[in-house]
């Protein structure tokens, strides 16, 4: 679980930080990361669904390392965040970069 704040794992804690804030990524945008330090990238699709103010953009917001909105405003249409978080999975001796598009 610490890997990410390890001396091995800082390097790709910081390619997705910026001033200790995580980066807002575009559509086709991803971390830069020096050849050494490459790792394949896992995507996923999340599309977040439910009742109306019950916290689904709020939660987008926390994942993505933004401000949550004070107020409630209804989301129209569909709100579409790209996050990357790099993992270094139990049992594998190498990182991934895990490409998380979260539609909300």
């Amino acid at each position: 679980p610490g890997w990410l704040l390890s001396p091995a794992g800082r390097p790709y804690l910081d390619s997705i930080l910026h001033k200790n804030q995580r980066r807002v990524f575009g559509l086709l945008e991803r971390p830069a990361l020096p050849p050494a330090l490459a790792v394949p990238t896992v995507t996923y699709k999340l599309f977040l669904a439910g009742r109306s103010g019950v916290g689904k953009t709020a939660l987008v917001a926390w994942l993505g390392g933004t401000p949550a909105p004070l107020a409630h405003h209804e989301t129209l249409g569909i709100e579409a965040t790209t996050l990357f978080w790099p993992a270094k999975p139990r049992g594998s001796g190498r990182p991934v970069l895990f490409q998380l598009h979260l539609w909300d």
